[in-house]
């Protein structure tokens, strides 16, 4: 702001999964190699705290894979987007979304281009360049942006960040998942010609599948935040979270107790949800259940909500537990997952 320097932001949406990640790494890199604007700096803008960075552990691991240290990245909470655009410096490509939230506002204005595969909601200013498709994954639109772009630009650890997330995103290509598009094969093609040194597609595909899952490098409390669903009752928030360990590794975790205690405490949580998802070697899920809390009447309501719910029936067999306070379930009905279970807790509460 004081040598007055043009910044264009290239930032993914508040979820900051791989896909937003990569897109406005591969992308920021992209205009900084091509733009005319030689007085412009090119930042790509991870849009999470820091702090959350850890939870995100399948874009973690692609970018160790090659060689991009944290410590080279910019978050949201490091770069003050509206006092850039207080001072009229702020040009803002949307990647992997193209509505900003309430809270941002103030930066549509500075909106110059968005790459989103989600439909429209809302027309852009005449002057913004918009390219929205129903592709699997964002990263294909930003590999085909590349591609259009002078040849030499595209290198290989760009390519193979894009290769991966196009891959994760598209559930290896596969046509039964019902997310793939031709234009995603035709990208990963591409950029396999162009690198055929790239990893092999399954090798790739399930090291990124498993470092999604991988938990083991959390804490409790970082377990139950990597994936958190609130409701909100009358008087009161449930927490759910999806935890992928089974609940045997779970309960073990040292300090449990006095660490959900401290989770639900800080936030003014009344109880928590865990569902735990662990997978066998035919990809299989599994699912069983553990109500926390501290309320008796909050806890019996949950559970018997639970026990006796039919839409879906969830089939639970009650569990040891080591604590009076914490009810733990096997789930017969491994195919309700968690966004079947919400509308139960929701009648609960």
């Amino acid at each position: 702001v004081r040598r007055h320097q043009e910044i264009h932001v290239v930032m993914g949406n508040e979820a900051c999964d791989l896909d937003s990640t990569v897109s406005a790494l591969a992308l920021a890199y992209f205009l900084a190699k091509t733009s005319p604007a030689p007085k412009a700096a090119f930042i790509p803008v991870l849009n999470i705290p820091r702090a959350e960075f850890a939870l995100r552990t399948e874009t973690t691991f692609l970018l160790g894979e090659q060689g991009i240290p944290a410590a080279s990245l910019i978050f949201r909470d490091e770069i003050d987007l509206g006092e850039l655009h207080r001072a009229g410096l702020l040009s803002l490509t949307l990647v992997d979304h193209h509505v900003l939230p309430g809270a941002d506002a103030a930066l549509e204005e500075a909106v110059v281009e968005v790459l989103d595969h989600r439909p429209l909601e809302r027309d852009r200013a005449p002057g913004c360049q918009v390219t929205a498709e129903p592709v699997g994954s964002c990263a294909t639109l930003v590999t085909e942006r590349i591609a259009q772009g002078p040849p030499g630009v595209l290198d290989r650890p760009t390519a193979a960040l894009l290769h991966g997330t196009i891959l994760l995103d598209c559930v290896n290509l596969s046509p039964a998942a019902g997310k793939v598009t031709p234009k995603d094969v035709a990208c990963v093609s591409l950029l396999e010609a162009r690198f055929p040194e790239l990893p092999a597609r399954d090798t790739i595909f399930e090291a990124l599948q498993a470092a999604k899952f991988d938990v083991s490098g959390l804490t409790t409390e970082q377990m139950l935040r990597k994936d958190l669903k609130v409701l909100s009752g009358d008087e009161l928030l449930l927490a759910i979270s999806a935890i992928y360990v089974d609940l045997e590794t779970f309960l073990r975790q040292p300090g449990l107790l006095q660490d959900l205690d401290a989770f639900c405490q800080a936030r003014g949580y009344a109880g928590l949800v865990a569902m735990m998802i662990s997978f066998n070697e035919r990809n299989e899920p599994s699912r069983q259940l553990a109500v926390y809390s501290r309320c008796e009447t909050l806890q019996s309501a949950v559970c018997q909500a639970l026990e006796e719910a039919t839409a879906p029936s969830l089939h639970l067999q009650p569990l040891p537990s080591p604590w009076s306070c914490v009810s733990t379930y096997a789930q017969g009905n491994a195919l309700a997952s968690r966004k079947k279970v919400l509308p139960i807790l929701r009648a609960a509460l």
